[in-house]
């Protein structure tokens, strides 16, 4: 079976995790939305240390749009009413001092 076709395709980079926001096509052409989380796992130390990401996906198909934008929205009033607003996290990639060398 192909891959489904991505029509639009939006990464947020959140600390250790990164979001995956992208509309696809069905086979029938019809549009819906996978939201995929990746977690990078670090298990071990030095040499022996093995990297693996773990994702978790959903799928929301348009008709449940609605529901989901009024739920996600009811859900983040309330844990700002009641913890405030959150503040911009740091890229923990900002510190880090990249070199493009060429020979």
């Amino acid at each position: 079976m192909p891959a489904k076709e991505i029509a639009f395709s939006k990464v947020i980079k959140a600390g250790r995790r990164i979001y995956y926001v992208d509309v696809k096509l069905n086979r029938k052409d019809e549009m819906y939305l996978s939201i995929t989380e990746s977690k990078k796992i670090v298990t071990g130390e030095g040499d022996d240390s093995l990297v693996n990401f773990e994702k978790h996906k959903i799928f929301i198909y348009k008709e449940d749009f609605d529901k989901l934008r009024e739920a996600i929205g009811e859900a983040i009033a309330f844990v700002e009413e009641r913890q405030g607003k959150a503040e911009p996290r740091k890229d923990e990639d900002a510190d880090e001092i990249k070199f493009d060398i060429d020979f």
